[in-house]
Formats: structure tokens, C-alpha cells, sequence
């Protein structure tokens, strides 16, 4: 890599479909908010000849023009799909956000690619979320490399980036991420800052400068010799440990001199099989340049380096019965298996879906089967239908350029798919099938809304379907407790969008309000009512009369009804009547407006006439008898308790638990896990932890996770629920 340099290709080099998939490298950038990823692209765009030296595309907009919520936020919001093309092979790179509110759009991008491109900023180093992707990149085997940016800032250092880019993520083996090139150095500024002005070679110790603006190659003087010296003794050391000739590093220890061509393909090896990480630099092109330092460099990496969709193992296939079916990698010819990694809304051509196919070709106008399944815990409902396939196309800024097909290994986008959603199945309509979904995140902030006015009432449920059809990780609740209309959303940025998406992509404008947690009551102690209806209006009259007790249950008991009526006080017709009635007073509750849950109401006594008794009066009867025990009986009020689990670094551990008893929260253990990550189990008030998923991760840097479930319902402290009871009066 390095010496296999060839002119880039200009106009004539754009993204186009690919014939075959070892001329496909599939590539996502992944790093931290601001560390320089979309602006990497940019500059890999232009190198590429994919826009012109103004970084601007045909129609004039520019490669990073994705999205009008990305302009108004100045920041990725969502997955974008940049493809370029190098030395006859076309790149497909995804840019993902970098912000922890869209990893979902990040797990996208994983599953589209085969290799990642791992950024870090110079200025700001290696933050603990990236240490967390790169952790998953390493279980399932994606080859990676890691491109050092900002070089341009001061105090900038490469070598010390490379170091902590080592201790990062060489945990198992620090001599596996190593630098292939190390930077030259122009005069120092005012600032005693020195530029990059260009690259050394470590492998071919050629000289790469950019400081013109295009990339030119020398020969390195005597002098700089030596400075690299070290460098690349340890770098060729590193190839060779990771080659599959177990006899080169003999033969190097030996003092053989080891050919640049077998370093370069057992380098080259190493990476894709995600056994050696090469550290770069990049930077964007100055004004007017054509190059941007680093950039060919890169290019040449990705093309060379990173690995074929063939290397890519197809995920888990299985027919629509859950039979495992057996899908060779890659085979244009196979039967088509496709997924939708994204689905976006266009005003002028409706829904867009981005697709990568696993297998088999998809052409525009064919009929393809449709499914989705697994995410209707999230408002997803499982659904399979046969679509006709729109157009094709790939995208580039906002110009989507048509392709004629698109084979195994390559991502397009597809065209009006109206039922398909981010994470369907694509396959024959003769041969359905289904893949595996990938781990989406738990959305885990709630955000309660409403209607803004009677016209985006009869928008909204349209509106929200289409953003959670683009949305695995929002979840749509309607709660049969409170009655909201809940989005759950990944944090508030996750939430700003979500509702910037319902305002100008559909039209509906909503209000948040705050959210409710679903309380119950329940009886503390034994208690008597009697409900007495008695009325006469002229004609038939209104009479019923009943006696219970009420006694609290166990929690999850319910309402337990229990007849105890002797001589037929209450006539036989009307025992079902009196319990629809203490039932239905249940639902609405006896103190604050919550349903009564947890106990046994024993009917005992009661009086009718044979006229004017009725289905009615005995309902009524027996709704004013639950609520005149109610008001002679202490009425605790009780809250949904949750079992909370975190997964956070040894270092905040302590601030943890110390934030989860200041919530009243009760810690259950802790468990020490891989990563120098401990896992901290506890209970914990739903009252408490709305807002956790924005609190833990400002405590922990964004470095921790967690998960919730519901636990049960348990009495809420007297002065809480007296506040409650309160607030209830005020509103009713």
C-alpha cells in the first residue's frame, strides 16, 4: 500500500453499479460527534473525483447535503450513503453520527459494511463509546482500521495518538495497531505549531507530499532515514506476527530481508481477517487543492486492505416458519436475500429505502416479498407482502443517479416501497424469506405528546407510523393506564428530531407534555361500604342496596369477587350486576383517580324491590358501596418499581449507586464483567428514572448502558403520595 498509486479518475471514476462483488468494498466510519468523519468523506469524495475541487456535486449542492435537520443541528443525524470510485473498484462509505442519541443508525451502518474506518480526532483522542463499538466490531471479526484527524490543531501529536489509539484498542495485542505512515512537518507557526504538510512511508520509505495541494512522491534523504527507522522495524515486526507464513518470522529474526511485496499482501491479509489495525492520518484539502493529506493513502488502504463482500458471512436466513435456510455469501445468481438498513421519507418520491444485498440480484420493476418480523414490541406490527420494486439508485448528496441492477455485496437505494421499514427482508416473491434482525438499543427516554390542534389529530397516528417505520429504535406507545401517547426515544437529541421529523416531513405539530407513570391503589386494611340507590321519578323507580368488605390481597392478585349473600337479599340476577359495578369503579379508582387493584371485595348483604331493581341500580349500588369503604379506609397509592441494570467502567461505580440510592433505589449486587466494567443490579422507582438515559450517561461520559424491566407495583412513600393526592384535587 502506498506505491500502487494510480491518477485518480475524475469525473469519469463516480459511483456507478458494481458487475461483480470483489469490485465492492463496503466501509463505515465510526467516531465520536465532531471528530471529522462526514469531513473525511468530503475529502475523500474529492480525491476520488467524485465532486469537484469546490467540493460540490453536479447540481451544486455539496456531498454532505443529507438532510435539512442536519443543517438546522450542525451535526449527523442519520446514516449516509457516499459511493466513490478507486482504481476500478467502487467504495461504498457510510457515514454514521457520532452522537450516542443515533447509535442506532450507527448499528445500521455496521450491518451494511464489512469493514470499518475507525476516526479519532487528534484534539479530542479516543472517548469510551468508541472503545464500546470497537469492542463489538472485535466480537464478530470486522476488519478495522483507525484514521488520526485534526492534525491541524495545536498540540496536535501523531505519535502520541497512535499510542493511545494502542492502549485503546490493542488491549489483547498493543503491536497489532500500528502506523503505517508517519507525517512530515513543515516550519513552525507563531504558535510553535508545526503543519503536516505530508506523509513518510514506513514500508516503502517513500516521501508523499501534499503541501501543493496534490500528492507528490520523493525519495527521503539520508537524514530522514534514521527518524523512521524504529517505526517501521516495529510496523514489519507486527506484519510478520500476524502472518499466515509462520516461517517469515524466523526467517526475519534470521536478518533475511523480507520482500516490500510479501510485507504488503501479508499486510494486506492481516487487516482483512481483522487481525492487524493500521493507524493513518487525513485531512481535508486546502482551498482549490485537489488532495487532501492522507486521502490516497486511505483509498489505497480500503481498496487494498479491507476485504471483498465475498469475506462478508451472510446473517442468519430462515424461511418464514423459522426454518434455517443455508445461503451461500454473495451469490449474484442465489436467491435474492436483501435488507433494508434505512428508510427515509422524500417529498417528491415518497419512502426511500437504502438496501444492502446479501444475495442474488435486485432489478427495478420485479416483485419482490416483503417481511418483517420482531420488533412489534416497539409498534412494528409483523407483516409480509409482495411489492413491486421502483426505481434503483445510488445516492450522492441529494442526487439520486439510477443504476440498471444491483448484484450481491452492493448497498442502492429503492424506491417506493410503501410497507417496507429499516430492518425488512427483500426476497423472492416465489421464495420468501427472512434474516436475522441485528441488536438495535433499547429506546429508554419517554416522550409524552398530544395533538397541537383538531387537524394534526387526524394526521398524528398516520405521522407517527411513518416515523417509527424509519425508526427501530423509537418505539410508539399508546398506555391504557394513562392514556398518552408516549414516543420512546434513545435521549433528547433522538427526541428534537423525532419531533422536527413529525413538524416538516408530515406536517403534524404536537405538544410535549409531561409524562405520566401508570400508579395503582390498593386497600391497606379491612374496610365496609355500603352503597344505597334509591330513586323514584314517576314510572318504574330506581332501587338497589348492598353491603361488602374489602381486604387487601397479595400484589398481582387483582380484583377477587366473592358472594356471601344468604336468603336471597340480593337476588340471584343481580350478584353479577353488583360486581360490574365494583369492577368498573376499580378501573377508575377511589382516592386519586387510579385503578384499585390487590383486593377481595365479599358481598354480604344487600335489599331489592321486586319493581324497580334492575341490572342498573345494582351496578350503581355496587360502585358507591367500593367507594364509600374507600373513603373510611386508608388508600395506599402504589408505583411501578423497575429492575434496573448498568453496565458501567470500574471508575464511575461509586457516582452510580450513589445516584441510584439518591432515587430511591435499592441495590440488589453488582457483578464484575469483562472490560473493567462492572454491572449494577437494583430496583428502582419508575417515579425516578425518566430522564435516566440523559442522567447516566452525562454521569458516566457516555461510557455506561442500561436495561429496565417492569418489577411490580409497591406502596409509595406517604409524602409522595399525599403530593400526589394533591395534584389530583388540583386537576379533577
Amino acid at each position: 500500500m502506498g506505491d500502487k498509486v494510480k491518477e485518480h479518475p475524475g469525473a469519469a471514476g463516480r459511483a456507478r453499479a458494481a458487475d461483480h462483488p470483489a469490485s465492492v468494498r463496503n466501509v463505515v466510519l465510526v467516531g465520536h460527534s465532531g471528530s471529522g468523519k462526514t469531513t473525511l468523506v468530503e475529502a475523500l469524495a474529492l480525491t476520488a473525483g467524485a465532486v469537484n475541487r469546490a467540493g460540490r456535486v453536479e447540481d451544486g449542492g455539496t456531498v454532505s447535503d443529507y438532510d435539512d435537520i442536519e443543517h438546522r443541528q450542525q451535526r449527523s443525524v442519520q446514516l449516509s450513503l457516499v459511493p466513490v470510485e478507486w482504481n476500478g473498484i467502487k467504495i461504498n462509505i457510510l457515514d454514521t453520527p457520532g452522537y450516542a442519541d443515533f447509535v442506532g443508525e450507527l448499528r445500521a451502518g455496521l450491518r451494511a459494511a464489512d469493514a470499518a474506518l475507525f476516526v479519532v480526532s487528534a484534539s479530542d483522542g479516543v472517548d469510551g463509546s468508541t472503545r464500546m463499538v470497537w469492542e463489538e466490531c472485535a466480537a464478530v471479526g470486522m476488519p478495522r482500521a483507525i484514521v488520526v484527524t485534526h492534525l491541524e490543531a495545536a498540540r496536535a501529536d501523531f505519535t502520541e495518538m497512535t499510542r493511545v489509539c494502542a492502549e485503546a484498542f490493542g488491549a489483547d495485542d498493543p503491536d497489532a495497531v500500528l502506523p503505517l505512515y508517519t507525517p512530515l512537518y513543515g516550519p513552525q507557526g507563531p504558535d510553535g505549531h508545526a503543519p503536516v504538510t505530508g506523509l513518510v512511508g514506513l514500508l516503502t520509505q517513500k516521501l508523499f507530499d501534499y503541501s501543493t495541494g496534490e500528492r507528490k512522491e520523493s525519495e527521503p534523504g539520508p537524514e530522514q532515514l534514521p527518524d523512521i527507522e524504529d517505526a517501521r522495524n516495529r510496523l514489519i515486526e507486527g506484519i510478520i506476527a500476524e502472518s499466515e507464513d509462520e516461517t517469515l518470522m524466523d526467517r526475519y529474526l534470521g536478518g533475511e530481508q523480507i520482500d516490500l511485496k510479501t510485507l504488503i499482501e501479508d499486510l494486506e491479509r492481516a487487516v482483512a481477517r481483522g487481525a492487524f489495525f493500521p493507524v493513518l492520518a487525513a485531512a481535508p484539502a486546502a482551498d482549490g487543492a485537489r488532495q487532501g493529506l492522507g486521502t490516497v493513502e486511505l483509498l489505497e488502504l480500503v481498496t487494498g486492505g479491507f476485504p471483498t463482500p465475498f469475506e462478508h458471512p451472510t446473517p442468519g436466513v430462515t424461511t418464514l416458519d423459522g426454518t434455517p435456510r443455508e445461503i451461500k455469501p454473495c451469490d449474484t445468481g442465489g436467491p435474492l436475500v436483501a435488507e433494508v438498513v434505512k428508510t427515509a421519507s422524500d417529498p417528491y418520491v415518497g419512502r426511500v429505502s437504502l438496501v444492502r444485498v446479501f444475495s442474488g440480484t435486485l432489478h427495478p420493476d420485479e416483485t419482490v416479498h416483503v417481511s418483517g418480523h420482531g420488533l412489534a414490541d416497539r409498534g412494528h406490527e409483523d407483516h409480509d407482502v409482495d411489492e413491486k420494486i421502483g426505481a434503483l439508485s445510488t445516492p450522492f448528496g441529494k442526487q439520486q443517479r439510477p443504476v440498471t441492477h444491483v448484484i450481491a455485496g452492493d448497498l442502492a437505494c429503492v424506491a417506493k416501497l410503501g410497507r417496507a421499514e429499516t430492518g425488512d427482508t427483500l426476497s423472492g416473491r416465489d421464495d420468501p424469506l427472512l434474516m436475522e434482525p441485528w441488536e438495535m438499543p433499547d429506546p429508554l427516554l419517554p416522550l409524552a405528546i398530544e395533538a397541537h390542534s383538531k387537524a394534526d389529530e387526524d394526521k398524528l397516528s398516520q405521522g407517527l407510523a411513518r416515523l417509527v417505520a424509519e425508526d427501530p429504535t423509537m418505539r410508539l406507545e399508546q398506555n391504557q393506564d394513562t392514556h398518552q401517547v408516549v414516543l420512546w426515544c434513545l435521549g433528547e437529541a433522538h427526541a428534537d428530531v423525532a419531533l422536527e421529523r413529525l413538524r416538516s416531513r408530515y406536517g403534524v405539530q404536537v405538544d410535549v407534555v409531561p409524562h405520566q407513570v401508570s400508579l395503582r391503589e390498593t386497600f391497606a386494611g379491612k374496610s365496609g361500604g355500603r352503597g344505597r340507590h334509591v330513586k323514584q321519578s314517576g314510572g318504574h323507580g330506581q332501587f338497589a342496596i348492598c353491603e361488602i368488605e374489602v381486604e387487601p390481597l397479595p400484589g398481582g392478585s387483582g380484583i377477587e369477587f366473592v358472594d356471601k349473600v344468604v336468603g336471597g337479599a340480593v337476588p340471584r340476577q343481580f350478584i353479577p350486576s353488583v360486581e360490574k359495578g365494583i369492577r368498573a369503579q376499580a378501573v377508575k379508582g377511589v382516592a386519586a383517580g387510579y385503578q384499585l387493584v390487590d383486593v377481595r371485595v365479599t358481598l354480604l348483604d344487600g335489599k331489592a324491590h321486586s319493581v324497580d331493581s334492575s341490572d342498573a341500580a345494582f351496578q350503581t349500588a355496587g360502585a358507591l358501596a367500593l367507594r364509600e369503604a374507600a373513603a373510611d379506609a386508608k388508600i395506599h397509592l402504589l408505583e411501578p418499581v423497575a429492575e434496573v441494570s448498568v453496565l458501567v467502567g470500574d471508575d464511575y461505580v461509586g457516582a452510580v449507586m450513589s445516584d441510584l440510592s439518591g432515587r430511591r433505589g435499592r441495590v440488589l449486587g453488582t457483578e464484575q464483567t469483562s472490560g473493567g466494567r462492572t454491572l449494577i443490579k437494583a430496583e428502582v422507582p419508575e417515579f425516578e428514572i425518566g430522564r435516566y438515559a440523559v442522567d447516566l450517561r452525562s454521569l458516566s461520559h457516555g461510557t455506561a448502558r442500561f436495561s429496565r424491566s417492569y418489577a411490580r407495583h409497591e406502596p409509595m412513600p406517604p409524602q409522595i403520595a399525599e403530593r400526589i393526592r394533591e395534584q389530583a384535587k388540583v386537576t379533577s
